[in-house]
């Protein structure tokens, strides 16, 4: 079970003048992280990820873990000087530099948990302070920045102001003042075992069932009688301190919510809302705040798009009925309303996977998801094409390179401009070009000021994540990040996968990635572990893993695979598991196991079954559902019994979740039977869980009461808590302790 929280979007395109005030998030100061820390030695092999470039493109801000922790890292993309901005032990989520240089904004998670809060230090490390998030319990998220930066965008998660609690709201309310809250909604700390999900009731004092009123046009309910949800809210805040935070908007009961883009002129903010698989852009104008604009858009990374200089074109990653991600453009009117929406780039079988617009909005950044690999292009954007408002944009613009022809621009709909106004220009991508990649994966795109010169993040099957420079298309490592020779120190080279294209029994084309354990001979059948990632909607990558390294290196070979639900096939695929699709997910991973052993690849005698999140939900499962498949397991973070889950996670998780698994009453015999808990008695591997001690999306108890039943029959289960750890484990020490264990547990049981 993966979740990002913190992007609200409105429900509505009204603004709702009863709601109470706000109380704004005000900078609390901290020392300047230039004195001296306590911090551990540097370890050999390390990674650096989520680059943000100063306005000369020459600096750059990132995430490095040398000191164990993912700490806020600047240096030159072509110098060796790198310095630490913030040593504190908190681990750093996302790094954004800001358009004028003067500022770098960073997320980090204090205490190793969910919770997280928005923080700024100048480029020489002085001057830090909490920007939001900073009251013990609250929790806030970073957006993007005013383009003459003198702002940056956060979102606050509050509770919802006013005295009904059962008072709907249903659009952007103006700003105010008033009383400040907490972060969760009352009473989330002493949870009473019922579900809550945003925008739906919850149990009273006395336990009872969970009735469902009828539902919002998003699919949320709302109910007179439920506690006061949490409300996450967006403003604009003054790093200095000096003008007052600007609220941009606000939802109750959201499940997500971020500014993605502000444009050039203020008027407009582009926001990113909604649940996963029902995620929507909204252009939100500022001076009412209304919203204008809503488009359907894609999972995945959230910086989905922006405007274009004028504020007429907004550029946007979307799958918007379709299978595949594609680049579109929505034409606005001087308003910010919708007058047209036409596709600007696609490819027929994959999508685009990351989307990251020039500074000046005239060229982006195109990462398209090629079956697991990326394919990087320059883009130049064009809206200064005039076509006649009786000619429907249909044809693929001139001036698109030979090389990309697959990314075609066709319209998608096209409205013809309003009585006495001119015809709106056709928005396309006038060029673009291929840009090579030294490794397999992007996994963040950054324009410079150079347009021919962007920063990109990349991992790959043979290195550790590192952050590279392009200029000129020429690939060059900046000497500060990651090298090559530290992703497998000694003798033993990383493996680089095969991909695989098992079938399920039901006839469903799958997908995966098998990795070979060195010196084994090609026809000999190896112990293999069956590994299975998280989301659902997840994609397994041929990126080096430090867990896969450490079971090859234990003769382990390793078989990743994408069962139904993942991403990277098309919609329909992701959809696939959606209710009771998730039993033929669960017959998925026996069908991947069946496909390697009939290759001649794994031993059928010795197979284990691993995986993380929803991963770990499926290893229980498999362990369940097919007892006699696997000689053992490991679970990590994974939901055993839906009931509890329910009624555990955070409620904007489960507010997700139901869309997922099931409604936790109207699908309740759905979910017992899912659960792997109530099949605990099928269970006849050792199994060991783990779990990271704060983590609030897959709360710790899904694990403990699978060990303890598993226990209580009588079968070898241990629990591994991590301390400092939440959903994500991010500390070097705990990850390596996590790999050992887990691979210590399954060499012992493989062997022989």
């Amino acid at each position: 079970m993966r979740g990002t929280q913190g992007e609200p979007g409105t429900g509505g395109t009204e603004p709702v003048s009863s709601r109470a005030p706000l109380a704004a998030p005000a900078p609390a100061f901290l020392p300047d992280a230039t004195a001296a820390h306590d911090v551990p030695p540097l370890v050999t092999a390390h990674g650096c990820w989520y680059p943000s470039v100063d306005p000369s493109g020459r600096q750059v801000a990132f995430i490095c873990d040398r000191r164990g922790v993912p700490h806020l890292w600047t240096g030159p993309v072509d110098g060796d000087a790198a310095h630490l901005l913030d040593a504190d032990p908190d681990p750093v989520v996302e790094v954004s530099w800001s358009p004028d240089g003067r500022w770098i904004a960073y997320t980090t998670a204090p205490g190793g948990g969910e919770l997280t809060r928005v923080l700024c230090v100048r480029p020489d490390g002085t001057g830090r302070r909490v920007l939001a998030g900073a009251e013990p319990g609250s929790s806030a998220h970073l957006g993007c920045w005013r383009h003459d930066g003198s702002a940056v965008a956060v979102t606050v998660a509050e509770p919802s102001p006013g005295t009904d609690p059962g008072a709907s709201e249903a659009g952007p309310v103006r700003a105010g003042t008033g009383m400040p809250g907490a972060s969760r909604p009352p009473g989330w700390d002493a949870r009473d075992g019922h579900a809550v999900l945003l925008g739906g009731p919850s149990s009273g004092a006395a336990p009872r069932p969970l009735t469902v009123p009828e539902e919002t046009a998003d699919g949320a309910g709302t109910g007179v009688d439920e506690p006061v949800p949490l409300t996450l809210s967006t403003y604009l805040v003054d790093p200095e301190g000096v003008s007052a935070p600007v609220f941009l908007a606000s939802e109750r009961g959201a499940a997500t919510l971020r500014v993605c883009d502000l444009s050039r002129d203020g008027r407009l903010a582009l926001l990113r809302r909604g649940p996963r698989g029902r995620r929507e852009a909204l252009v939100v104008r500022t001076r009412d705040p209304r919203v204008t604009c809503t488009v359907p858009v894609a999972d995945g990374d959230p910086w989905i798009g922006g405007f274009a200089p004028d504020g007429r074109t907004l550029w946007l990653r979307s799958d918007h009925g379709r299978e595949y991600a594609a680049l579109y453009a929505v034409r606005l009117d001087a308003d910010g309303r919708q007058s047209g929406l036409t596709v600007a780039a696609e490819r027929a079988d994959c999508g685009l996977e990351l989307l990251a617009m020039d500074r000046d909005g005239r060229g982006a950044l195109l990462s398209w998801n090629v079956r697991g690999v990326s394919d990087l292009r320059i883009a130049a954007l064009d809206t200064a094409t005039t076509a006649p408002a009786d000619e429907p944009a249909t044809n693929t613009p001139t001036g698109i390179a030979a090389d990309t022809v697959s990314d075609r621009t066709t319209a998608h709909a096209h409205a013809p401009a309003a009585a006495g106004e001119p015809a709106p220009p056709r928005a396309a991508v006038r060029s673009s070009r291929a840009v090579p990649l030294p490794h397999e994966v992007v996994t963040r795109v950054v324009p410079t000021a150079d347009p021919d010169a962007p920063v990109v993040a990349l991992s790959g099957s043979q290195r550790r994540p590192g952050v590279w420079w392009l200029p000129q298309g020429t690939p060059l490592r900046t000497p500060w990040s990651s090298r090559d020779e530290d992703a497998a120190p000694g003798d033993r080279p990383p493996v680089r996968p095969v991909p695989m294209r098992p079938t399920a029994r039901d006839g469903l084309p799958l997908g995966g990635w098998y990795y070979r354990a060195p010196g084994r001979a090609p026809g000999e059948p190896a112990p293999c572990v069956v590994h299975l990632h998280g989301g659902p909607e997840e994609q397994e990558r041929p990126v080096f893993d430090p867990l896969y390294h450490e079971l090859l290196g234990r003769g382990l070979d390793v078989f990743a695979p994408d069962v139904r639900g993942s991403s990277g096939y098309g919609r329909s695929f992701v959809d696939a598991d959606l209710g009771a699709g998730r039993f033929a997910a669960i017959d998925d991973v026996a069908d991947c196991a069946a496909h390697v052993v009939l290759a001649g690849l794994a031993d059928p005698r010795r197979l284990a079954v691993m995986g993380r999140s929803y991963g770990g939900y499926l290893t229980m499962a498999s362990l369940v559902w097919h007892p006699d498949l696997f000689r053992t397991g490991v679970a990590v973070c994974g939901m055993s019994d839906f009931a509890t889950f329910f009624a555990g996670t955070e409620p904007w998780i489960a507010r997700s979740a139901a869309h997922k698994y099931g409604h936790p009453e109207r699908d309740r015999d759905l979910l017992h039977a899912l659960s792997p808990l109530h099949r605990i008695e099928a269970l006849r591997a050792p199994v060991l869980a783990v779990h990271g001690e704060h983590d609030t999306n897959v709360p710790p108890g899904e694990s403990e009461q699978f060990v303890r039943a598993a226990r209580e029959r009588g079968l070898e289960a241990e629990l591994l808590v991590l301390r400092h750890e939440g959903h994500d484990f991010r500390r070097a020490d705990n990850r390596r302790l996590f790999r050992r264990t887990a691979a210590d547990w399954i060499q012992r049981r493989l062997a022989g």
